[in-house]
């Protein structure tokens, strides 16, 4: 005779938070977590963790596999060790376990109070992880932080952009958003422990020094650059040959399909999975190109209003971006029949196809797209790209305030425009137009600034310019806190 079907008993439960909580009983996080070194921007992040005031909910957001529980058990780890919070005043919760399921967060926290015999929720921290497979999270953390102002909770989510709208809609004013991108560059020389190769110096922008890091094995630094694009999104691959070596098993398996097949399905009800992929490799496959709906609708064979949602949702999972275009009067089209779309981390398409040497062809794209990863964190600064019929300029920034190019890059994988000047014309001739005074072009190796026709441009490697927009991204994000 069949089992008859009843609810898990409360015994197991409390023995899986156990379990996840081992400091409950030694005080330490596992040592699984303890041995990893944090992320250039965790110290950010405990910032918002630690803070009591304003009563807010701290959402952390990211693509799959970026670090967020490390992170989580990092903070756990600083409040144990630094803010001396009792170890039984703070519990880790992974909501997508199929033991919690159907469990509210109110439940969950009951459970992990009863768990360890302290029924007061005065100065507890609560982590609740891939908190979007609980439905309608959201109502319940608004509930959690209304109903203990005493309480500190911090939640994590891979469906980032879902949980942003969630967040936006429901958690107005509870709410605190922090997004984790995928390992910068400038992190990747920080965790393999490469940072002896780099030289902090300087360098002059618009007549102004300006801090900049330059490096004593140019060589050297391209070949962690090449490594990067190919392996150095995430923090799991840089430190395994194993998973290098079998990049597809660990990156499209793991990450990709799961993000493909489970999480946007079940978040926004997509029908035809299969089609969804299939259009995320053509995407991936021309990462850096200049695109339009009706060629992607003749190349995927599928109808625009459709691309026009799966582009939605691959944003919403942080595996693109698009950027928008304006022409050579910096103005943006009123109807935006083409874009850009880069990778989120350019180590996908090697996931998906295959490693890239330096010669290959398609290089240039995955350097732009590895550059342009190091501008996602900056959530009102990520550059947009200008083309108009004589020329196109690759990277623009634009001001916050009066939304007009504030600097301009070229981003090339070539030392031919060191040489040639007439490879940069569109540049020059954009940045003549807005008085710009300085112009940024990448090399493979050349560094040197040159004036040409009265601008002053700037060759710098891609693998220095990359990391030091990295660099530069931690110190912004410090100052504006």
């Amino acid at each position: 005779m069949a089992k008859k079907l009843r609810s898990i008993p409360e015994g197991l439960i409390l023995n899986r938070l156990a379990f996840e909580n081992c400091w409950w009983e030694t005080g330490q996080i596992d040592k699984e977590y303890k041995d990893l070194k944090k992320r250039l921007y965790f110290d950010l992040f405990y910032k918002l963790v630690e803070e009591v005031k304003p009563k807010r909910a701290v959402v952390l957001m990211g693509p799959r596999r970026v670090g967020k529980t490390v992170m989580m058990h990092h903070a756990i780890e600083e409040l144990l060790r630094v803010k001396k919070v009792r170890n039984n005043n703070i519990c880790f919760i992974n909501v997508e376990n199929p033991i919690y399921f159907n469990i509210g967060l109110d439940e969950l926290f009951q459970s992990a109070m009863k768990s360890v015999g302290n029924n007061d929720p005065k100065g507890w921290y609560v982590f609740f992880d891939e908190i979007q497979y609980l439905n309608e999270w959201e109502k319940h953390l608004k509930v959690l932080v209304d109903s203990y102002p005493n309480t500190k909770f911090v939640v994590s989510g891979s469906a980032a952009a879902a949980l942003k709208l969630a967040s936006n809609e429901s958690g107005a004013g509870r709410f605190t958003e922090f997004m984790l991108p995928p390992l910068t560059f400038h992190e990747y020389i920080y965790l393999k422990e490469y940072e002896g190769i780099m030289i902090d110096s300087f360098m002059y922008w618009n007549k102004e020094k300006r801090p900049f890091y330059l490096t004593n094995n140019m060589g050297a630094l391209n070949i962690h650059f090449i490594n990067y694009i190919n392996y150095g999104g995430y923090p799991e691959a840089i430190f395994s040959e194993k998973i290098q070596g079998n990049l597809s098993r660990y990156i499209k398996n793991d990450i990709i399909d799961k993000v493909l097949l489970r999480d946007l399905p079940s978040l926004y009800g997509i029908r035809n999975q299969q089609e969804l992929n299939k259009f995320f490799t053509v995407l991936a496959y021309y990462t850096a190109n200049e695109l339009s709906l009706e060629s992607l609708a003749t190349t995927s064979g599928i109808d625009k209003n459709t691309l026009k949602k799966y582009m939605e949702y691959l944003e919403a999972a942080f595996l693109i971006k698009q950027i928008s275009k304006i022409n050579d009067a910096g103005k943006r089209m009123q109807r935006q029949s083409s874009y850009k779309a880069y990778l989120t981390n350019p180590s996908l398409r090697s996931a998906l196809f295959s490693p890239l040497n330096a010669t290959d062809e398609d290089m240039g794209y995955m350097v732009e797209t590895a550059i342009f990863s190091q501008w996602l964190h900056r959530k009102n600064n990520i550059p947009c790209y200008a083309r108009w019929e004589k020329g196109e300029v690759d990277m623009v920034g634009l001001s916050s305030k009066t939304n007009k190019p504030m600097w301009a890059a070229e981003i090339k994988w070539s030392n031919s425009a060191y040489n040639h000047s007439s490879d940069i014309k569109g540049l020059i001739s954009f940045c003549k137009f807005h008085k710009l005074e300085s112009a940024i072009v990448t090399t493979i190796d050349k560094f040197e600034q040159k004036e040409i026709d009265g601008i002053a441009v700037n060759y710098i490697p891609a693998a220095l310019y990359a990391y030091n927009v990295g660099v530069n991204t931690i110190r912004t994000l410090n100052k504006s806190e």
